[in-house]
C-alpha cells in the first residue's frame, strides 16, 4: 500500500494530527494534507474562481441573486474532489471557518506557485 504524497508546497508544513487546531497556523498544515490528490486541488481551484467571479459579477451589476450561487459554486466541485478523488471526508465539516479561510489561503498560494495544481 502507497501513501498518497503531499501538496507540494514551499512553505515548510509539519506533519499535523486532525484537531484541535487553535489557530489557522496549526490548521493550514493539516488542510494541505488533506489535499493531496492534485485532480482534488484543481476541482478547489476552478470552484474558488467561479465563487470569486460571481461575486464580482453580483456586486458590480447589482444582481444579488447570483450570490445564492456561491455554495453550490464552491462547495460543490471541493465536494467532488474530496469524495471522488481525495476519498476523503471535507475538513469543512469539522471546521468551517478554518477551512474556507484555507481554501482561500491554498488558492493564493496556488497562483503564486507555492501549493502544486
Amino acid at each position: 500500500m502507497t501513501e498518497k504524497p503531499a501538496a507540494t508546497t514551499t512553505a515548510t508544513a509539519t506533519t499535523a494530527t486532525p484537531g484541535p487546531f487553535h489557530s489557522l497556523r496549526e490548521f493550514y498544515p493539516y488542510y494541505l494534507s488533506e489535499h493531496s490528490n492534485n485532480i482534488c486541488r484543481r476541482l478547489h481551484f476552478t470552484g474558488t474562481s467561479l465563487v470569486v467571479a460571481i461575486i464580482i459579477y453580483a456586486l458590480s451589476t447589482g444582481k444579488y441573486k447570483f450570490l445564492l450561487g456561491l455554495g453550490p459554486a464552491g462547495y460543490g466541485f471541493a465536494w467532488v474532489g474530496h469524495f471522488f478523488f481525495e476519498k476523503n471526508k471535507p475538513a469543512t465539516f469539522k471546521y468551517p471557518l478554518y477551512s474556507l479561510i484555507s481554501d482561500f489561503i491554498m488558492y493564493k498560494d496556488m497562483w503564486m506557485g507555492k501549493v502544486s495544481f
